[in-house]
């Protein structure tokens, strides 16, 4: 087989959600079958960037022009768009669509991402959702019938503590991972925290996205400013330390067609809370504490409740913990492969 991937969200320097699931099937695949052949398809802005990767011997890059793909028997796009050129045989893989849901972004950005979606849900022969969430926005919203659509769950990313690891003593610290910005609802959640019990700080760690300078300047004029660390964007070592120090993990997301924080919170055995709707009830199921994003008060409870409840914290790790176990990488990349070799037969 050859088979074509989009891989140019994969070189961003601080990767999103799409650019680590981007990277895990992109060298997952070339590893699990040297017997295949990979072309990593690069659009023009990122194909420099791209020589500095270095590839497996089945693999070759080569340059995604809109009317020159590489001759091959299957074409994936990794984050919902395909190129504009005759593909012989399509994949997409469709993460979220909250431009077409909510006011998360700027009027030019949700019309070129609805634009490219709505084109990709069109072509292609086979869509991947990343949860059954998901599979439901691209059959409801953009008129996919279900018979198109598999779903396909990410697996952990965070490293998860072995028993040989030097234990870190857990603070009484809450942690929210992923950008600053409107949908993820991070000005909520600092509210909530202002309400919280005394002594329990809360970090932010992520980039900033739309909506971050009104979250930024409401964090300045918190009366519990001190208790707040805003870290930025952090790298994987940081990330994983900031997992073991944490009690708590907040995700009271508005709209995630995943959640990848609450997986990778659940396997380093945090008591996690998070929304109870998209994607991340579905991910969480019975092993975290579902609140309302849109209620301040329903957050601010949950949190209240969680920081006081040592015990309710342990058994929502341990269960958090056997969740997240199948969450698999290897999984998602066999099943994605199994996609392709729909398609062929």
């Amino acid at each position: 087989m050859r088979a074509a991937l989009d891989a140019t969200y994969s070189l961003d320097r601080n990767l999103s959600g799409v650019g680590v699931y981007s990277r895990r099937i992109l060298f997952g695949l070339a590893q699990s079958h040297p017997e295949a052949f990979f072309f990593y398809c690069y659009r023009p802005h990122r194909w420099l960037t791209s020589f500095r990767e270095t590839l497996y011997p089945n693999c070759r890059r080569w340059p995604l022009l809109e009317r020159w793909p590489p001759k091959a028997d299957v074409f994936h796009g990794l984050n919902q768009r395909l190129p504009a050129a005759r593909l012989k045989r399509a994949v997409a893989t469709f993460h979220d669509l909250f431009v077409l849901t909510g006011d998360y972004s700027t009027p030019e950005f949700r019309q070129r991402f609805a634009l490219q979606a709505r084109q990709a849900a069109e072509r292609a022969d086979l869509i991947i959702a990343v949860s059954e969430f998901t599979a439901r926005q691209v059959q409801d919203l953009l008129g996919v019938s279900p018979d198109r659509v598999r779903v396909i769950y990410h697996g952990a990313t965070c490293r998860v503590p072995s028993g040989q690891d030097p234990p870190l003593l857990k603070e009484d610290l809450i942690l929210m991972v992923g950008a600053l910005q409107k949908r993820k609802n991070t000005l909520r959640l600092v509210e909530a925290f202002e309400r919280s019990a005394p002594g329990w700080r809360l970090a932010l760690a992520g980039s900033y996205g739309f909506g971050a300078e009104q979250i930024l300047e409401r964090i300045g004029s918190s009366p519990r400013r001190r208790e707040i660390e805003v870290h930025g964007y952090v790298s994987e070592r940081r990330l994983n330390w900031l997992y073991q120090r944490a009690s708590l993990f907040a995700f009271p997301s508005l709209d995630e067609g995943f959640g990848m924080p609450v997986l990778d919170a659940m396997a380093s055995g945090i008591a996690v809370l998070t929304s109870n709707r998209s994607a991340t009830a579905e991910v969480g199921g019975d092993a975290v504490f579902l609140v309302d994003p849109e209620d301040t008060e329903s957050i601010a409870a949950g949190l209240q409740r969680l920081s006081e409840d040592a015990r309710l914290r342990e058994e929502l790790a341990l269960r958090g913990r056997r969740r997240a176990s199948a969450f698999r990488w290897e999984k998602a990349v066999d099943q994605t492969w199994s996609v392709y070799q729909e398609l062929l037969r």
